[in-house]
């Protein structure tokens, strides 16, 4: 078993991986257990990875926690050869109460590991970082809710509500060979919101390119979240929609898992879609639209940009990170601005052209194979560190 103390060592060297190394210099092909939920832009994230790494050779066990996957997430792994899914319905570290869950969870994953003997643990979450695993862990910092909780209120979340989440979080942090995060924002968030003055890499997230010119557009706003999630800017949307001069359609699921569903006015409701809904949506709209209070990264926003969509986003570091002079920003709590800037792109189409093209430019840099890049990378030094695997001798550079 690798020690928690050995583990601790290296999570404050693992970010320097600098060997140019490749999956394709070690002895056997890697097997990575990975961690997954099924909403959100956390699937959307593992399934490219998933799929770059079984392109290159690599086997994965995914295991998917919270709501059970829909036919059609099921029917996207079913496509990828040597992906497994093993599905659960243990709560996440996130919902109401879950802790009896998270370690009845984390019982199963080390008894899986014990079955799959994998090369190396992928974790999209903190919680399970500390147990005795046998192998390197990563841990992605996707989202986190004290971050979430800044952002959205303004101010720490309740230690008596959350004081386990964020001692669970820190230890997964402490804990982890390597921690991941989408953007500098994000890693800097998570410094500041668990005082962890570890190190961390920052790999983007990345999606598929189709290369493809966008098809002709549509008079149409669209945007994505969850309508439940009040970091996703649903309320803003509502208020603006009857002003609009373009109808506005909205894209994601209505309700948390096993909770009532939300109710939202003037707004028209696609549901929650497919990956190939969505890039259906996205190619048709000619705008859109993130008032978000809260977004580490911000998968959807990438698909439309791909898709040839002029973006009008909020006005965050992360998204500043990510699209600064690609995309017209606005407060995410000014109404009003929000209305003024989408009217004027939807009544100014040269001004929605250069904003829809340089979208697509800037989209070009986060591709699925460079995110797949940037995490074999990793997971190569680790395993060279930890001397768990092999390298082929002579292909080190």
């Amino acid at each position: 078993m690798v020690s928690l103390a050995a583990q601790r060592t290296r999570s404050r060297t693992a970010h320097a991986f600098g060997f140019g190394l490749s999956l394709a210099m070690l002895s056997a092909p890697i097997k990575v257990l990975m961690t997954a939920d099924t909403v959100g832009g956390v699937w959307t994230y593992a399934l490219g990875l998933c799929r770059g790494l079984a392109a290159r050779g690599g086997r994965v066990t995914l295991v998917s926690f919270g709501e059970p996957a829909s036919e059609a997430q099921r029917a996207e792994v079913a496509e990828l050869a040597g992906i497994t899914l093993v599905e659960t319905r243990y709560k996440l570290e996130w919902m109401q109460d879950p802790w009896a869950e998270v370690d009845q969870a984390g019982r199963f994953l080390q008894d899986l590991t014990r079955a799959e003997r994998p090369d190396l643990v992928h974790l999209n979450g903190y919680a399970h970082a500390p147990l005795p695993w046998p192998v390197p862990v990563v841990v992605v910092a996707h989202s986190c809710v004290f971050t979430w909780w800044q952002a959205v209120h303004g101010c720490r979340p309740p230690r008596d509500q959350y004081g386990e989440y964020g001692r669970r979080v820190r230890a997964g942090l402490d804990a982890a060979d390597a921690v991941v995060a989408p953007t500098r924002a994000m890693l800097a968030g998570l410094r500041e919101a668990y005082r962890w003055p570890g190190e961390g890499t920052v790999i983007p997230n990345g999606i598929d390119l189709s290369g493809m010119a966008p098809p002709p557009k549509k008079a149409v706003i669209a945007s994505a979240g969850r309508l439940w999630d009040p970091a996703k800017g649903i309320g803003l949307l509502e208020k603006v929609a009857p002003a609009l001069l373009w109808p506005l359609v909205v894209a994601g699921a209505g309700r948390e898992m096993d909770g009532p569903e939300t109710r939202v006015r003037n707004l028209r409701l696609l549901g929650k879609l497919s990956p190939r809904q969505t890039r259906a949506l996205f190619a048709e709209a000619s705008i859109y639209a993130a008032p978000v209070r809260y977004e580490p990264f911000g998968l959807s926003i990438l698909e439309a940009a791909e898709a040839g969509c002029a973006l009008v986003l909020s006005d965050l570091a992360s998204l500043r990170e990510n699209w600064d002079h690609a995309a017209e920003f606005v407060h995410p709590h000014d109404p009003e601005a929000w209305r003024d800037a989408l009217n004027g792109l939807a009544g100014d189409e040269t001004r929605r052209r250069r904003l829809a093209s340089l979208a697509v430019h800037r989209a070009q840099r986060f591709s699925n194979s460079r995110m797949v890049d940037g995490y074999v990378e990793l997971y190569a030094s680790l395993l060279e560190r930890s001397g768990a695997r092999p390298i082929t001798e002579g292909l080190v550079a």
